[in-house]
């Protein structure tokens, strides 16, 4: 049998990763899988995003920049004299809160499915930045109040950056001296205030350049939900307002907000060389981890166009989910050629599965498609379901192909199991393939359309197999033999009594079949004698 095995990626599952699945299926139970927040958390940051830039304008046309009137002017929002302050001021601050919750919760998800290494370095390094950016502009947020936590931030800022050479630790002394505290100091706050948020907005960008249709808006349910969540919170219990600064009275017990002043706290415990290094030491271990494990460093085989296959469709271009795929003009000088860029490649094998040449009905002895993945290709494909069929002639068998990051179908009597690197690489060509050369039906096992591995690879599998996206799986197929199954990797179980069903489902057709013909004998499952557990 031809060897197109890879290593399962269900083997390298770390705890962390189970946890946090047993998490998000607690939340699919309580949400509903299309409205669970977990798996929208990259969306609803850039949600979060716009609802704190919005709330921030209107606050900004009522905030007055001059060290006298910066609080007085936040009071007067806080305290209704301006319509909708306290409600915006709340809405704005708790928004800012939910934005670090997301943020923090969304690089700990994608690092415990292990969603940094490989083709994904650029996408996790340029999200490394991000958490240290909102907090900078949080941090600054509450400077502006100019209240008694924005003296602290202030006063604690001077002695984190005056342990740096170059520093004075002495600036200190200009927010302990209330003459010292001038209005270009709060227009410069305010400068910085909408330039570091400008330079996060542009960090989110970087971080999904490298994706097709990139996710970034929540669905409906997640933003509305949120929406009305932050709201309720903003009516019932507005955002506090401290007493004004007083640099001569720097006592007494304050009210930190921990989303954004944990590192301000940390240097009344610590040094601030202990804060400096803490941060260092974590934005080098995140900005080095796509490279810190021998997995990441073994990278599968990118995707290979062969020039004289591609006929420059756009189908793999269309379909790929990491922007790997570039269309030029073919070196014949007729029509485009595809280009692959080998540091973006999945090597997910869906570029394959929308190449009009992967199809196994060709005669060619040596199957050759337009795109492919050169260890694990479709012509390999071809060979191992024609020597595995071929093997069970005259037995009843189901075909299984299943994605390897979806539930493993297991051994039992009657199964055919396949695998693949993900669903989409399946050619829809080869369910017909499969049936006409003695398969009884076959199966297709993803992974769950919210919970792909590779984005899409659900989505577009079920598209073609319906005929709803090129290429279509053949109108003539009886579609009673095909059966589309959704099954999370730890969904093993489950997978086997869907995967049951369906066999229950072939027998109750092989009979209508069999009465409708005609026919006497002994039905497929009584020749076999053989169920799936």
């Amino acid at each position: 049998m031809p060897d197109r095995q890879q290593p399962d990626p269900r083997e390298s599952r770390t705890s962390a990763a189970r946890l946090v699945r047993h998490i998000e299926r607690g939340f699919d139970h309580a949400f509903g899988e299309g409205a669970n927040p977990l798996r929208q958390l990259g969306g609803l940051a850039f949600d979060l995003f716009w609802l704190v830039a919005l709330t921030g304008a209107y606050l900004y046309i009522f905030y007055d920049t001059s060290a006298e009137g910066a609080y007085a002017s936040v009071e007067r929002m806080s305290s209704g004299a301006v319509v909708g302050g306290a409600f915006v001021r709340s809405l704005h601050r708790y928004a800012s809160d939910a934005i670090v919750v997301v943020v923090v919760a969304h690089v700990l998800r994608e690092w415990s499915y292990g969603r940094y290494r490989g083709f994904r370095w650029f996408t996790w390094l340029t999200g490394v930045p991000t958490p240290w950016l909102v907090l900078i502009a949080g941090g600054i947020g509450y400077w502006l109040v100019w209240d008694t936590v924005a003296l602290f931030v202030a006063t604690a800022v001077a002695e984190w950056f005056g342990a740096l050479p170059g520093f004075d630790s002495a600036m200190a002394r200009n927010f302990l001296d209330a003459g010292a505290v001038s209005d270009r100091l709060f227009s410069l706050l305010i400068f910085l205030h909408i330039g570091v948020s400008l330079a996060l907005l542009l960090a989110m960008w970087l971080h999904v350049k490298r994706l097709t249709r990139p996710a970034t808006n929540a669905s409906r349910a997640v933003l509305l939900g949120s929406l009305a969540a932050l709201s309720a919170a903003s009516l019932i219990a507005s955002a506090p307002l401290p007493p004004p600064a007083d640099p001569t009275n720097l006592g007494g017990a304050l009210a930190l907000d921990w989303f954004y002043l944990a590192p301000f706290a940390a240097l009344q415990s610590t040094s601030p060389w202990h804060v400096w290094a803490t941060m260092a030491g974590l934005t080098l271990a995140g900005a080095a981890a796509p490279w810190l494990t021998r997995r990441a460093r073994s990278r599968a085989p990118a995707a290979v166009v062969d020039p004289d296959n591609c006929n420059g469709c756009r189908r793999c271009f269309d379909d790929c989910p990491y922007a790997a795929i570039e269309m030029a003009p073919h070196p014949t000088g007729r029509g485009q050629i595809a280009l692959v860029d080998a540091d973006r490649c999945a090597s997910c094998g869906i570029c394959a599965g929308a190449c009009p040449s992967s199809t196994p009905f060709r005669s060619d002895a040596r199957l050759v498609t337009g795109i492919d993945l050169p260890d694990l290709g479709v012509g390999l494909l071809r060979d191992e379901l024609q020597e595995s069929l071929e093997a069970r002639r005259g037995a009843p068998t189901i075909v299984v192909f299943a994605c390897q990051h979806a539930a493993a179908p297991g051994a039992a009597p009657g199964l055919m199991p396949i695998g693949l690197p993900c669903a989409a690489m399946l050619p829809p060509a080869f369910v017909d393939y499969a049936l006409r050369n003695g398969a009884r039906g076959v199966a297709v096992v993803a992974c769950p359309p919210d919970d792909c591995e590779y984005r899409f690879g659900a989505q577009w599998i079920s598209q073609r197999l319906a005929g709803e996206r090129e290429p279509r799986l053949r109108g003539a197929v009886d579609r009673e033999r095909v059966r589309l199954v959704y099954a999370a990797h730890e969904d093993s179980i489950p997978l086997q009594a869907k995967l049951a069903q369906f066999r229950h489902d072939l027998d109750g057709l092989d009979r209508a079949q069999q009465a409708a013909a005609g026919g006497v004998g002994l039905s497929r499952e009584n020749h076999d004698g053989a169920t799936i557990h």
